[in-house]
């Protein structure tokens, strides 16, 4: 049932609360809006709305929200203007607008127009309108070939120009639900592993190798692998064998966002030894930086940056497999900074002659280094490894075997073998 409103009737808050508990099935109409807005104000004034109580207060403002149908914010705002300047009135000022100089048909023509010509740039769009209004005497154009180069592109901001324009497509973001991006916390355990590519150059249209570098994070261990193609194809023999090298549990797997990373295949293997996988992140170049300044200062520094043809791949990696990794984890030292607070607080490292170790020996100086070592792996076997011949000797011998490989780059100019022996030479120094 529809009434008007008309609650002469109603004199006391008390009959408001019976009201509301019968009046649910009605429905109140107004005439007009200033006439809902003359009524609140009467019901304020005449139950001195500010000097009631806090609940009787909620019982008008239910009683006004039921005869009138407003929401509670309104109802507040009429309140406040009834405190303010004493009366609640409706404001029947409309704001100026002008005149819509161009009509949805007009704005249809262009649509038109730009699907016919797969949205040409606004001032083609222009002559084209003209064309169609004066050169071939098409009198629905006429409006819209008056239409300004600036103004084309308003008007292609329009709600019906989006929905009916075949030109415009939303970019849509790949998402892939490979990885997580963050930045791992070790919390100085090992298995934090970061890894990166490196690729050997191109010569001639054809390209080179490919080196994977994978370090980890807290003690630095480093093994390298090289593949002819970066593809999941090659990657997934190549990385399954670099991780079953290194002696200690794989926790962590961290990459940049490069596709030959973020597929199935590298991500089935990582669920195997369930290991986390992780990406970096977006505006964070540092996230990767340890293994990126390891490109540098050691497979740039040995391998240098002429091209080594890809179907010598399999012959680095052998290089990298019986000399490389085992100099790089058992008989060279990195440097292992310490963290220290100066006197405005801040944090600095320092590298001291003592934090200076390889590898193998900063993971036996770890608490309890025997909880990370993979099952049925000891320091036993790996000291065989670590002190069967001295750095020294081990260093010599590991570049006898790099000057012999690339001497068997056959295809590679001397010259670019000279160079590279030459640049590694002068990093060495």
């Amino acid at each position: 049932m529809t009434i008007t409103m008309n609650d002469l009737h109603i004199v006391s808050i008390t009959q408001i609360k019976e009201f509301l508990k019968v009046g649910s099935a009605i429905k109140f109409r107004a005439v007009s809006k200033a006439e809902k807005y003359n009524w609140v104000d009467s019901v304020l004034t005449k139950f001195k709305y500010f000097s009631l109580r806090k609940k009787d207060k909620g019982i008008v403002r239910g009683y006004i929200a039921k005869m009138t149908g407003l929401s509670n914010g309104r109802i507040t705002e009429m309140i406040k203007r009834k405190r303010r300047v004493g009366k609640v009135f409706y404001n029947s000022t409309k704001r100026h607008k002008f005149s819509c100089k161009y009509n949805p048909l007009d704005i249809a023509l262009l649509i038109k127009t730009d699907n016919a010509h797969k949205r040409l740039s606004a001032p083609a769009t222009k002559k084209i309108l003209q064309r169609e209004s004066d050169l071939f005497n098409k009198e629905e154009y006429q409006n819209i070939s008056k239409v300004s180069v600036s103004h084309i592109y308003n008007l292609r901001e329009k709600r019906q120009y989006v929905s009916h324009s075949l030109t415009i497509k939303k970019t849509q973001s790949r998402q892939i639900p490979i990885g997580e991006r963050t930045k791992p916390e070790p919390e100085g355990r090992p298995g934090f592993l970061r890894v990166d590519t490196v690729h050997q150059g191109d010569y001639d249209k054809k390209k080179g190798v490919y080196h994977i570098n994978i370090v980890d994070e807290v003690i630095q261990w480093e093994v390298v692998g090289c593949v002819e193609k970066i593809s999941e194809f090659y990657l997934e023999a190549l990385l399954e064998d670099l991780l079953s090298i290194l002696p200690f549990k794989i926790i962590n797997f961290h990459t940049d966002n490069g596709s030959e990373y973020i597929n199935k295949t590298v991500s089935r293997l990582l669920n195997k030894i369930l290991a986390r996988q992780t990406k970096s992140r977006a505006r964070h170049c540092n996230d990767n930086a340890l293994v990126e300044g390891k490109n540098g200062s050691v497979i740039r520094k040995h391998m240098g940056y002429i091209h080594i043809p890809s179907n010598f791949a399999k012959f680095v990696n052998q290089f990298y497999k019986e000399y490389f990794n085992i100099y790089l984890s058992y008989h060279r030292p990195s440097g292992f900074p310490t963290i220290v607070e100066n006197r405005k607080g801040k944090l600095k490292k320092i590298y001291r002659q003592e934090d200076y170790m390889v590898p193998y020996e900063k993971l036996k100086s770890l608490k309890n280094a025997k909880q990370y070592l993979k099952e049925g792996v000891s320091f036993e076997e790996l000291d065989k490894i670590a002190y069967c011949k001295s750095d020294n000797d081990f260093a010599e011998e590991m570049q006898k075997a790099k000057e012999k490989l690339f001497k068997d780059f056959k295809y590679v100019p001397e010259e670019l073998i000279t160079f590279t022996t030459f640049v590694s030479r002068i990093y060495a120094d």
